[in-house]
């Protein structure tokens, strides 16, 4: 596969209290936030739509399991079926199965040090 990674789709953290810490991040950076966190729109070098998400998690969240860390990782790339077909032939471990949405397809990977990364193969115009 020539192209596995084709940008940031997202920096998710845990933290103590998320709405404190998106209003902390809203007053003092100017960040745009809603319930999810805050939405970076931009345009890729043929000129589409692409957004890269960055969202607070509760603490206690499961959504990063089996990872024990305190942040993931989304990547945006093409071809999600055929990625993880490649990377699982070359010894990554797959997290789960892909789960598909109006807005892209989702799987999960753990790198060697058990950071959980979420690799997200976006249909950006369903944001707009």
């Amino acid at each position: 596969m020539k192209n596995r990674v084709t940008g940031l789709g997202g920096f998710f953290f845990k933290t103590e209290n998320p709405d404190e810490i998106k209003q902390w991040y809203k007053d003092r950076l100017g960040l745009p936030v809603d319930q999810y966190g805050c939405t970076f729109w931009w345009k890729d070098k043929e000129g589409n739509d692409c957004s890269t998400q960055w969202s607070p998690f509760k603490e206690d969240t499961q959504y990063f399991n089996p990872s024990k860390k305190q942040f993931m990782m989304n990547f945006r790339v093409e071809n999600l079926v055929e990625l993880l077909k490649v990377l699982k032939e070359e010894g990554v471990t797959v997290v789960g199965e892909i789960e598909e949405y109006e807005y892209g397809k989702f799987g999960w990977i753990l790198d060697p040090e058990g950071n959980k990364l979420e690799l997200w193969e976006p249909i950006d115009k369903a944001f707009l």
